[in-house]
């Protein structure tokens, strides 16, 4: 009995960027697991069984989701923006990677389909313009999974290396430095005038966009909620937008 596992993003929240064929695998789906904000946005479809789970148990979910496919059913596994960026596709990957014996053989006709999402660094990207425009990374500043000093030293070599940068998770509750270690390494690695971009709550109706130079950034800009795109050193304003030239050591005009 073959079964199917679709990892989905459902886009960085305004309903009009999830994409064409997530819309379709909902549709045909009959269940989805995910974070419970994420499995609430599905709330309303009578056709699916939800099963929400905490943000911290994401391997027992890709189990429990494997499971369910191998019994023939069209599952679900649900992110945010793009399942492959800081989300379930390398979860259910490393589960089935570390997979036992039994689970080799239940799991062997279940098959695996991971469709692209809107992330919200992209989303963001464009409501700001175009500061992603040149070579760019994306780091986590999380360290729940990896160590500080490995977050801090890929932020000092990126900026050495004139990167323009993405910061997913910059704040939490729980692990509040990370933005706070961001901002010492960028401090020291880059000039004062270079252009820090919020976006908080990117494609929600009560988003924010905010600019500033590095030298007026204080660690209480950033939350969970926002991504924070850091320019390179070229990276400039053209009225409200940022952009960054595509030529690198293009010239300032104006």
């Amino acid at each position: 009995m073959t079964g199917q596992l679709c990892v989905l993003g459902l886009g960085p929240g305004d309903a009009a960027l999830l994409t064409e064929q997530a819309r379709q695998s909902i549709a045909g789906a009959s269940d989805a697991f995910g974070y419970f904000p994420y499995v609430e946005r599905l709330s309303g479809l009578e056709h699916l069984r939800l099963h929400a789970s905490d943000n911290r148990e994401e391997l027992d979910r890709a189990r429990q989701a494997l499971n369910v496919a191998a019994e023939g059913r069209k599952v679900l596994m649900l992110s945010s923006g793009d399942p492959g960026v800081f989300a379930m596709a390398s979860a259910v990957f490393e589960v089935l990677e570390g997979a036992s014996p039994q689970e080799q053989l239940r799991w062997k006709a279940v098959e695996v389909d991971v469709q692209p999402g809107i992330t919200a660094m992209l989303a963001a990207a464009a409501r700001l313009g175009a500061p992603l425009g040149h070579d760019f990374c994306t780091i986590n500043l999380s360290d729940n999974l990896k160590p500080a000093e490995v977050i801090e030293r890929r932020i000092r070599l990126a900026a050495q290396a004139d990167f323009a940068m993405a910061f997913y998770n910059p704040c939490s509750k729980s692990r509040p430095q990370g933005f706070v270690r961001a901002l010492k390494v960028l401090t020291a690695h880059c000039e004062p005038e270079r252009l820090i971009c919020f976006a908080r709550n990117v494609s929600r109706p009560d988003e924010t966009l905010r600019v500033c130079q590095l030298q007026q950034v204080t660690p209480d800009m950033a939350d969970m909620r926002t991504v924070v795109i850091v320019g390179n050193s070229l990276t400039r304003q053209v009225g409200r937008h940022v952009y960054t030239p595509r030529s690198y050591g293009a010239p300032a005009h104006g």
